[in-house]
């Protein structure tokens, strides 16, 4: 809209007063995060469906971001009016208020240990139900069936064969895999929902196009499955700031759990794993919901989310301290120090919990606990490294493999369209060639028990590893079950991990570990080859997932087995270099981007920008000029602005679907107010003397509670300015000051990227605003997501 008959004024760059700046702060966030759920989704492709006169679409303009500074003032005003009031009542709310995390946290971590129970008992059952049934109980698992004496040929007395033949249980297994898939991909349709596309036709009537012109095609939307894959790709994207409406809601939670348990059932390499995180991150906000400090603040949720987080993993491995560390090393962006203590005791809660309620039947929190007796010689570290070497090349496979195959195989209109028949695919190609196989016919866990195990150890003889072991005649064949299952594992985890299923990827890539370091464990007699099981286990799952720290102390918690930390260390860290050498992307960053998720990891971005061949600066992030012509208001000296202006702009800001988007204010400098001279560069790109910001979903809650008449015109002007009354009804006027953002941060067009990605990602800014160098005019606008897409193009190779 044509703004020439917009007086010159000056600037104004007061501060907001504290009382305005209360009711701005309370105001919206709950607008804020509700106005998510009509984002627009717009893909890559998609996004060349605007033209000059739209503006620019950017990717991810599905996902609103939170704004971490504003959070943070809000808070602090809340902090201040709790905790300095005085009296007796006062005093009670302020010590409440400080316990209100622990006591959160430690909720969290009691329900999701309930919740892991519920999981843990139901899939030790109904996986064994392809096999056969407990005579006493047909919801006891083989192992609690026969837990009263070793398992083996005297099990199979209590714990009954479908049938006898090898044939019919062989059928009878297929049958049972695909049923059980079929359950839970239908359960996991249930939480399909569809992010709607911007309507670029009512944006063309805002040009005023010819109605009579065929309207352009709106653009399909976005289509997310909530209970699908681990979560943690997601999970990732909201602890970095943005907003995925529904995902943590109490329906995904009971969806993810259900069909976690048929997903697992079926065989498929796919782990429970994952999913918990999942799990415990809803538990987490529903619990967050019941506490108005974390309910009304996007950021103080995303600290109670992180510290759930650890939670999910301490119930999945029995790893209390390695939750924390996985949640602090691999999920959360954000993680100050109290964090790390509360997610300490949420871990904490949940082990303790988890210990009492004894889902394995053991009595103990250790999942795969082994005692090997002895220790290893420096000749091993040898070993140990090539074990580091093999993991780091089959995770590195892995992730391009998978990546390669989600982008073409799901393409497939057959697949893309119908989610739930892949599913049947894969699940009847996991049984079809694990049940020939003895060590893959058991679920994910089982597997791994199986090959960790000391063959000197009394209750272990009656095992298929030992017996085959201990025999000559059968150690051929054996060496061969071994060499499948660890080409079957790679081969059906590239397939299987992004199946529209709850699933996650660390069992299935312990598993090829495990194998493979039993099968090098064969050619070494010195020390027990379950010990080369374990540590091929973690070097395998370093090479996929590429993490270190926490997997190192998961891995020790897991098999209780303190004495080969050193071992663990190194093949950790070999198998992350060799597999950083392939491609520096882990399984969940891959992730990401073939789901569509943003994500901003401010050292990776660092790494991105710093391997350009020339230093770029701040200016390369610019929005073209059709976008700024959108996007900002030139103010008059009135410092009032027609609120048609307003309405016109917020109706552009939509038409794009760019939810936390915004609008910047600017005035032109009076130099009729100066006593000093000023030369202006008949050059510049300056559109003005920035004066403040308004986000969308404020400038929108501003004018849908505000009367359409008398009122005409909006004062954006400073409260001290203002009149005595904030509304002036009579010269139809309304004051939104309080509205504006006064202090939005800012950089200079000049500065080097790197202080860009570094704003952003340390301060976890919304919007950044670029300053002309010499006049301190602006000339840009960069919001987060610009950023991220500008970054994914690096990533590419295809920036120009």
């Amino acid at each position: 809209m044509a703004q020439d008959d917009l007086e010159h004024a000056t600037e104004h760059t007061h501060l907001l007063s504290h009382a305005a700046h209360d009711r701005r702060l309370s105001g919206l966030q709950h607008d804020e995060e509700a106005s998510s759920i009509v984002g627009s989704a717009v893909t890559k492709e998609e996004a060349a469906l605007g033209d000059s006169t739209v503006g620019e679409r950017l990717p991810y303009n599905d996902y609103t971001t939170i704004d971490w500074l504003h959070d943070l003032v809000k808070e602090s005003y809340r902090f201040r009016a709790i905790h300095h009031g005085k009296g007796l009542r006062n005093v009670i709310i302020s010590a409440f208020d400080s316990c209100s995390g622990w006591i959160a946290v430690a909720i969290i971590g009691t329900l999701t240990a309930c919740v892991a129970f519920v999981v843990d008992v139901a899939v030790a059952t109904v996986s064994d139900w392809k096999e056969g049934y407990c005579l006493s109980n047909p919801f006891l698992s083989r192992e609690t069936c026969c837990s009263k004496i070793a398992i083996g040929p005297e099990c199979d007395k209590l714990f009954k064969s479908w049938a006898s033949s090898y044939a019919a249980r062989f059928g009878i297994y297929v049958g049972f895999a695909l049923a059980f898939g079929l359950i839970s991909a239908s359960a996991t349709m249930l939480t399909k929902t569809t992010l709607p596309a911007a309507d670029m036709n009512s944006a063309d009537k805002l040009n005023d196009v010819d109605e009579s012109q065929p309207s352009k095609p709106t653009p399909a939307g976005k289509i997310l499955y909530m209970a699908a894959g681990s979560g943690i790709p997601e999970i990732k994207t909201i602890l970095s700031g943005f907003v995925i409406p529904h995902f943590l809601d109490l329906n995904v939670l009971l969806v993810k759990a259900f069909g976690a348990v048929f997903a697992v059932s079926t065989g498929m390499c796919l782990g429970k794993e994952g999913p918990f995180v999942h799990i415990a991150t809803c538990v987490g906000y529903l619990v967050g919901m019941f506490f108005p400090k974390y309910r009304d603040n996007g950021r103080k949720m995303r600290e109670l989310l992180s510290a759930a987080c650890a939670s999910g993993l301490s119930c999945a491995f029995g790893a209390p301290i390695g939750g924390v560390l996985f949640s602090y090393e691999e999920i959360s962006t954000y993680f100050p120090r109290k964090v790390l203590w509360r997610a300490f005791l949420c871990s904490l809660f949940a082990a303790m919990v988890l210990k009492a309620l004894n889902p394995i039947g053991t009595g103990k929190l250790v999942l795969f606990e082994t005692d090997y007796r002895t220790s290893y010689l420096p000749i091993h570290y040898l070993v140990f490294v090539l074990l580091g070497v093999a993991g780091g090349l089959f995770g590195g496979v892995f992730c391009r493999l998978n990546f390669m195959w989600s982008k073409w195989f799901r393409q497939f209109w057959f697949v893309k369209d119908y989610p739930v028949f892949e599913v049947f695919l894969v699940a009847a190609a996991t049984a079809l060639l694990q049940f020939p196989n003895p060590l893959t016919r058991k679920s994910g866990d089982i597997i791994i028990k199986n090959l960790l195990v000391d063959c000197k150890s009394e209750f272990a003889m009656n095992s298929f590893v030992c017996r085959n072991e201990a025999s000559p005649d059968s150690h051929a064949g054996y060496i061969g079950w071994l060499i499948y299952g660890t080409l079957v594992k790679l081969i059906l985890t590239i397939i299987t991990f992004g199946v529209k299923v709850p699933s996650g990827v660390i069992i299935p890539a312990l598993d090829a570990g495990a194998f493979f370091g039993r099968l090098i464990g064969q050619s070494i007699g010195t020390i027990s080859p379950g010990i080369f099981a374990m540590v091929g286990a973690s070097a395998f799952l370093a090479g996929v997932c590429r993490m270190t720290i926490s997997l190192c102390v998961i891995m020790f918690e897991l098999t209780g087995e303190l004495e080969f930390v050193i071992p663990h260390m190194i093949a950790i860290l070999v198998a992350k270099w060799v597999a950083d050498g392939i491609g520096r992307e882990g399984v969940y960053d891959l992730a990401q981007s073939v789901l569509g998720h943003p994500f901003l990891d401010s050292d990776h971005a660092m790494q991105l920008v710093q391997s350009l061949p020339t230093p770029q600066l701040v200016n390369v992030l610019i929005p073209p000029k059709e976008t700024m012509d959108e996007i900002t208001v030139v103010v008059p000296r009135s410092n009032k602005v027609p609120r048609k202006v307003l309405e016109e702009k917020l109706r552009l800001l939509k038409r794009r679907g760019l939810m936390d988007a915004g609008l910047v204010l600017v005035q032109e400098p009076d130099h009729r107010h100066h006593n000093f001279h000023i030369t202006v560069n008949p050059t510049s790109r300056s559109r003005g003397l920035l004066q403040g910001y308004i986000a969308e979903a404020e400038l929108e809650f501003c004018l849908s509670n505000t009367p359409h008449a008398p009122i005409r015109r909006l004062s954006i002007k400073h409260p001290q300015h203002a009149h005595t009354h904030a509304h002036d009804h009579s010269n139809g006027d309304f004051d939104i000051s309080m509205f504006v953002d006064r202090t939005p941060p800012v950089v200079n067009e000049s500065a080097p990227l790197e202080y860009a990605v570094e704003m952003f990602g340390k301060l976890g800014l919304r919007h950044l605003c670029v300053l002309e160098d010499g006049t301190g005019g602006l000339v840009g606008v960069v919001i987060k997501k610009r950023l991220v897409g500008y970054l994914e193009r690096l990533a590419d190779g295809k920036m120009d």
